[in-house]
């Protein structure tokens, strides 16, 4: 199998960073994930009017209204066969703050009908949105993020970005320091920022028996359409 992620690159997954290629490069017969463990130096939202709409997502576990400084964090990626017969990769983020845990969660599959990763976020995969892949300028990987679908129910209706938010990521190997970096901005076009953090961690490598992924990484239902 080829992972995900260097399907989207095609050869351009050669450019990345080694510490990258090997954080993005597995898949379900890898026999092992990867696990970040470090602290978010920050976590931020936008201005008081973004409180309601980000504690909203938290109920489906997609961001959350808490920010902080020098956070916990764990992110957990996994690669599994899902019920539909797709490579996914989990992304389960784990924020201790102060009082209260949080996750936001994410799995992506690469969609054949959509010639691109799609990124299924939330607990129930309720939300799926078309993800841009390139090499940044520091070897790192940009996932940015474009069309959105909310899938309730039978119903598929379509985000439009007046109403959602874009999202840009970058992780990387920061040599100067020995570890991963990431950096998350979630923005309006019209409103401008509404959630983000950065942050450094370590990556350590579980291993993974005859494809059996942790339970708790795995969402509550698994969304077909893409």
């Amino acid at each position: 199998m080829t992972s995900i992620f260097a399907r989207a690159l095609g050869a351009d997954f050669e450019r990345l960073h080694p510490c990258i290629q090997a954080r993005f490069g597995f898949d379900s017969s890898a026999g092992h994930g990867s696990v970040g463990r470090g602290h978010m130096e920050e976590i931020w939202r936008g201005g008081p009017w973004t409180a309601p709409f980000l504690a909203l997502g938290a109920r489906r576990t997609i961001m959350f209204p808490d920010t902080g400084r020098d956070v916990p964090f764990t992110i957990e990626n996994h690669a599994f066969v899902d019920d539909f017969g797709r490579e996914t990769i989990s992304m389960i983020r784990t924020f201790d703050l102060p009082g209260r845990r949080r996750r936001f969660d994410a799995w992506m599959v690469f969609s054949e009908q959509r010639g691109r990763i799609v990124d299924y976020l939330g607990s129930r995969e309720e939300l799926a949105v078309d993800l841009d892949v390139s090499v940044a300028p520091n070897g790192g990987i940009r996932l940015v993020s474009g069309g959105q679908r909310l899938y309730l129910g039978p119903l598929g209706i379509a985000v439009p970005l007046a109403v959602s938010g874009v999202a840009d990521v970058v992780e990387w190997f920061d040599e100067a320091i020995g570890r991963y970096r990431i950096t998350v901005d979630v923005r309006n076009r019209r409103f401008g920022r509404l959630f983000g953090y950065r942050g450094t961690f370590d990556a350590a490598w579980p291993v993974v028996t005859d494809g059996r992924v942790p339970s708790h990484v795995l969402p509550i239902r698994q969304e077909r359409r893409d």
